[in-house]
């Protein structure tokens, strides 16, 4: 038979996007497709070397037998290059010329590797499924998709209660699932994994034959060929007793989450590294942040760094020596704000047995130190005023005996004197002891005044206008002892105080001053006023002679104590203002060297 000779149109054959061979009626490969070549990983067709199907598809004994009978069929094989095997599909069929006669056959092959893959896949995944069902207490199902055919193995049955010869429906299947969310969800992931070839793994709810309420997983994974779902292939787990577990674990878990955040304590769980894995409401709301922005923070990022560091050390100690640190008194710093809390925390331990960080808690005791703090202050207050009472008291007791006993005496002299010259001279003396005994008690009753109506009276004054005031006043006095003032005073301070009490404070400070000059040199007076957060602090020097605070330091502000030889020193102003200071809940303090100059520092609390 003359050769069949390749033509020029065999150029086109190269292009054809499906995998197609031209063989001569003796089996010789004439031409290919670059897609069937590179299917037998062949480079090119050699018109010098002659190739035969037969030796491309080997495992094919009968092929030759085949070609002969000029019909059409199908041969399943496979090719294996570089040990890849690829498995293949190839389709026989007569090539007829334009008379009708045959003159070799056509080949087109298709690559089915991903399908065998898939159906060996799914053939080796029954065999595990059936081994293993019935000691792992899951059962399998598959469901044709074309036929509508669903299959059970014994133990979905068995999980389901129905007989072994149960052949169950895909709508009676979905049926047995708990009406509401459970039978809506498993419709729902059966639709999609038929429709959109989404696998799923659920748990739900069926209601047994026998009617029992049973939490299963459920499982589902499509079997894709040609880009549609042929089978639905999954497993269904008896969870129930499992679940139930998981269920009362939660509901112990929110019992306990829900008795430690209404604890009133700050409660946290920290890991080796001192980072919060675990913290209650009552450190967040403390912190001012949510669970999420606590959880794995450490110290170092929560606090400055000195707290940071004395924290972690306390930490190491715990975690290192296994030794609980309990109720210790700290007090942390945070925005500003100081809190004081009483901590413990003791070591936290792992199933083995071993460290895994530290349970902390911390007791907020703000409250009960600033009651602390203020029974501290009336206690202290009680005594200052117990100890003032006392001599009070004792001053009452000696002045008043003085001048009763000066009265006596005075009257034991006018009866029995008979010289009118010298009865005048005794009953003048009277008068003036009289007078004295009068200014001794509106003296005390000032004092009863002070330690008794202080609250009624404080208000905000401005000290520089007071001040101004006061020199105004002793205008005279001042330019008589050519007394230089100098005012540092700004403007804007105010104190609260009493408006009597500033002007007798400011009064007796200038005035003392004055009276107690150097005789060497004009006195110089010296205001100056500081305001901090704590309050204001008022101070009055002079260059006069000074005081011995050696000598006196214990008795400056003691009633009637003087420490110069005037004879218009009564030693009741210090005394006085003192009580007027102390009374709107400030201090007073002086520093003197002799002859150098004496400092009087009021300081007015913000809060009085």
């Amino acid at each position: 038979m003359k050769a069949i000779e390749r033509v020029d149109q065999f150029y086109l054959l190269k292009q054809l996007p499906k995998a197609t061979a031209l063989l001569d009626k003796e089996g010789v490969l004439l031409d290919a497709s670059c897609s069937w070549l590179e299917i037998f990983c062949l480079p090119h067709i050699n018109k010098k070397q002659s190739i035969k199907i037969f030796n491309l598809l080997p495992e094919a004994g009968n092929l030759q037998q085949k070609l002969e009978e000029n019909k059409s069929f199908n041969l399943q094989h496979k090719v294996t290059h570089n040990n890849d095997t690829r498995h293949l599909k190839s389709y026989f069929a007569p090539w007829f010329d334009e008379k009708e006669n045959v003159i070799g056959t056509i080949i087109q092959t298709d690559d089915i590797t991903t399908q065998i893959e898939k159906e060996h896949e799914l053939s080796w995944l029954k065999n595990i499924l059936d081994t293993k069902a019935e000691a792992s207490k899951t059962g399998w199902w598959e469901y044709e998709v074309e036929t509508e055919k669903l299959t059970w193995c014994k133990e979905t049955k068995r999980i389901h209660q129905v007989p072994h010869f149960y052949e169950p429906t895909a709508i009676e299947a979905i049926e047995f699932y708990k009406n509401g969310h459970s039978r809506n969800k498993v419709a729902m992931v059966f639709h999609k994994a038929i429709a959109n070839h989404q696998p799923y793994d659920v748990k739900i709810i069926i209601v047994t034959f026998n009617g029992d309420e049973r939490w299963v997983r459920i499982t589902g994974r499509p079997i894709i060929c040609n880009g549609k779902a042929v089978k639905i292939f999954g497993t269904i787990k008896d969870i129930h007793d499992q679940e139930m577990a998981e269920t009362k674990i939660k509901e112990n878990q929110q019992l306990l989450t829900t008795l430690v955040d209404s604890l009133p304590l700050n409660v946290y769980v920290k890991d080796l590294e001192s980072k919060k894995v675990l913290v209650n409401k009552g450190e967040c709301n403390y912190l001012n942040k949510s669970e999420d922005q606590i959880i794995g923070k450490s110290d170092f990022d929560l606090y400055d760094e000195e707290m940071a560091k004395v924290s972690r050390e306390e930490d190491l100690q715990v975690m290192k020596h296994l030794t609980p640190i309990i109720g210790k008194e700290t007090s942390i710093t945070l925005n500003g704000k100081t809190t004081h809390f009483l901590t413990s925390k003791i070591p936290y331990f792992d199933l083995d047995g071993k460290v895994s960080g530290l349970i902390g808690m911390s007791l907020d005791i703000s409250a009960m130190k600033n009651k602390q703090r203020e029974l501290c202050n009336l206690i202290k207050i009680t005594s200052s005023q117990n100890q003032k009472l006392i001599s009070f008291a004792h001053i009452v007791s000696h002045n008043l005996r003085s001048h009763s006993a000066n009265f006596s005496m005075l009257l034991g002299f006018l009866n029995s004197e008979k010289d009118q010259n010298e009865r005048e001279r005794i009953i003048k003396m009277l008068r003036q002891a009289s007078d004295n005994q009068l200014e001794t008690l509106e003296n005390l009753n000032q004092v009863v005044d002070i330690n008794t109506k202080e609250s009624e009276t404080k208000k905000p004054l401005n000290l520089k206008n007071n001040i101004v005031r006061v020199l105004q006043d002793l205008s005279a006095v001042l330019e008589k002892n050519d007394a230089q003032i100098v005012n540092n005073v700004a403007d804007t301070i105010e104190v609260n105080c009493a408006p009597a009490y500033l002007d007798s404070i400011i009064l007796n400070l200038i005035s003392n001053a004055v009276k107690y000059k150097s005789p060497d040199r004009l006195p110089l007076i010296t205001i100056n006023a500081v305001k901090s957060n704590e309050g204001v602090l008022l101070s009055i020097s002079d260059n006069g002679l000074g005081i011995d605070l050696d000598r006196y330091g214990d008795k400056i502000f003691g009633m009637y104590k003087t420490f110069h030889n005037r004879k218009d020193a009564k030693g009741f102003g210090l005394y006085l203002i003192k009580n007027q200071i102390e009374a709107m809940g400030g201090s007073i303090t002086v520093q003197s060297i002799i002859d150098k100059g004496t400092t009087f520092n009021v300081y007015f609390n913000e809060e009085s």
